[in-house]
């Protein structure tokens, strides 16, 4: 799978079945080329136009599934997978 089709596809915590949206961006290792976390951009300010306020990083490890349409993530606390946004 290339990361493009990462992007085509929105995840959804099972823990809560919380829609976080669609994957925005993915961490990889240099040494190893293995994918760390996958980015999902949080809510935008009034439609997304004045940017982001904060960004999800979900571990590779709390990835559970991937399907043709979602990707299924178990992160029980989303707090701590908020970052804020390094652009906002």
């Amino acid at each position: 799978m290339r990361i493009f089709d990462c992007k085509r596809k929105e995840v959804i915590n099972i823990c809560d079945c919380r829609r976080l949206g669609f994957v925005g961006d993915v961490e990889f290792d240099c040494r190893t080329g293995c994918i760390t976390a996958l980015i999902v951009p949080g809510p935008g300010c009034f439609c997304g136009i004045f940017g982001r306020e904060k960004e999800f990083v979900i571990p590779w490890c709390n990835v559970k599934q991937i399907g043709d349409d979602i990707i299924l993530v178990e992160v029980p606390k989303l707090k701590d997978v908020e970052k804020a946004c390094p652009c906002g």
